[in-house]
């Protein structure tokens, strides 16, 4: 049986990695239109932020662990 946790964990890791490579490329090719306090580079932050959550819940609940 898997737990739904996984598929969660699996989720977040696919948009973490999908929106810290949306925000890698505007760091590399900015818009033409820059969105109040672009500065701060959200979308690197959230995908990482994404990206570390998913790991942790993929590899905590993942099936056949043991």
């Amino acid at each position: 049986m898997v737990s739904i946790w996984f598929f969660i964990g699996a989720l977040l890791l696919a948009y973490g990695v999908l929106i810290l490579g949306a925000g890698l490329w505007e760091l590399v090719e900015p818009p033409a239109h820059a969105v109040v306090r672009a500065d701060l580079h959200a979308g690197i932050w959230w995908g990482a932020l994404l990206l570390i959550i998913g790991a942790v819940y993929s590899l905590r609940f993942r099936p056949n662990r043991g």
